[in-house]
């Protein structure tokens, strides 16, 4: 709740109960109205431009009454209430000195050692509030399995239909893993994969990676899954001019292996966003294309990071291991989580099926969910 405001003609500064303050620009606050002529009241779009606003806009008025902000602006006369807990919320007025590198809250960093999130197939499909505690994990950690599904071809497909949309690619709407004679892709042989994630020669890369088994009588082809985020931070701590490298300049990757394809992009290993917030990993030794926009005097600084955190990132200590029996699947957040394959012989039969989906589409749900369901999942 609110105690009092103060303002001038550009500027309202609050107290809330618990004694922090907090100041508003009249423009913020005039942009962020939210009464029924600035916002949809059916979907909380807003109905004015930047330009719709007053060049001179001010605060002539600013008042507390039933714990709520009412303000006035000028030259509209207009009057508008904010919630104390809205203003609590969407406060800018903080520190910011913010750490380079940190993650977002709500995630959670790991190496080996944690318990595989996992959820069963039959509850999450029938139960919200396990299905909504299977996509918490995976916007936590970055991963999470599903067990006790059912072994037929197509079936990952229902694993997208839990919270979004297949995204289609050049490999179709969803792709085959297994060893091929003559492959597009050294992921359909049976040749071990080192930590990589998935596509980083697309941009925008896709968000979400679901990997199904259908069969898996062959010896080996155990899945790993490595923190790419951990690596991160790992590297940091221990070279911070190496971590500045691979995310100050821009690594090139590459895929041109089927006719009338060519893919390339042009992006950090490690990316940052404008204020230094973690927001994803780009690591993948198979579709690296030459770099050539680091500085000639970085370049050797510069592998000298790359192989530090191909390091980190092979170091058994880092990954997570199992493997997928049929009717298992897991999911991985392609922006943060490596996954590797152990080789595995020609004796059986090992049958994956892989598609991509798009994270925004998982958190959607999920927000959608915790506003409907506050209460924790079981």
């Amino acid at each position: 709740m609110l105690r009092f405001a103060t303002h001038d003609a550009s500027v309202v500064t609050v107290e809330f109960d618990t004694g922090t303050k907090a100041r508003f620009h009249a423009i913020w606050l005039r942009d962020n109205a939210l009464d029924s002529e600035t916002r949809s009241p059916g979907n909380g779009q807003r109905l004015i431009t930047i330009g719709d606003i007053p060049s001179d806009i001010s605060v002539s008025a600013a008042e507390v009454s039933n714990g709520e902000l009412t303000v006035t602006f000028q030259p509209e006369g207009k009057t508008v209430t904010f919630p104390s807990d809205w203003l609590a919320e969407h406060s800018y007025d903080r520190d910011r000195s913010l750490p380079t590198g940190r993650t977002a809250p709500g995630i959670t960093t790991w190496e080996r050692g944690i318990d595989a999130p996992s959820a069963d197939w039959n509850t999450v499909h029938a139960n919200p509030a396990a299905k909504r505690g299977w996509l918490a994990a995976v916007a936590e950690y970055g991963f999470a399995k599903l067990t006790g599904g059912p072994t037929e071809p197509e079936s990952l497909l229902k694993v997208a239909d839990l919270f979004g949309y297949v995204r289609q690619t050049n490999y179709g709407p969803y792709f085959e893993v297994r060893t091929e004679v003559n492959p597009t892709n050294l992921a359909y042989t049976g040749l071990g994969l080192q930590a990589h994630t998935d596509n980083p020669y697309r941009d925008p890369v896709p968000t979400l990676q679901i990997l199904y088994c259908l069969e898996n009588s062959a010896e080996g082809g155990d899945s790993i899954v490595v923190d790419g985020f951990r690596a991160a931070e790992k590297l940091r701590e221990q070279n911070s001019e190496g971590f500045a490298l691979l995310a100050g300049y821009p690594a090139r990757f590459e895929y041109k292996g089927s006719d009338g394809v060519c893919l390339r992009s042009r992006r950090p290993m490690i990316e940052l966003s404008p204020d230094g917030e973690l927001i994803g990993i780009r690591f993948n030794n198979r579709s690296s294309a030459p770099f050539v926009d680091v500085p000639f005097d970085q370049m050797e600084a510069y592998y000298a990071a790359y192989r530090q955190l191909g390091e980190i990132i092979d170091d058994p200590a880092m990954g997570v291991s199992f493997k997928l029996e049929p009717g298992e699947s897991f999911i991985v957040d392609n922006t943060r989580v490596l996954h590797a394959r152990l080789g595995y012989s020609g004796a059986g039969s090992r049958w994956l099926q892989g598609c991509y989906a798009d994270k925004d589409g998982l958190l959607s749900t999920l927000a959608a969910m915790e506003m409907t369901q506050p209460e924790a999942a079981e």
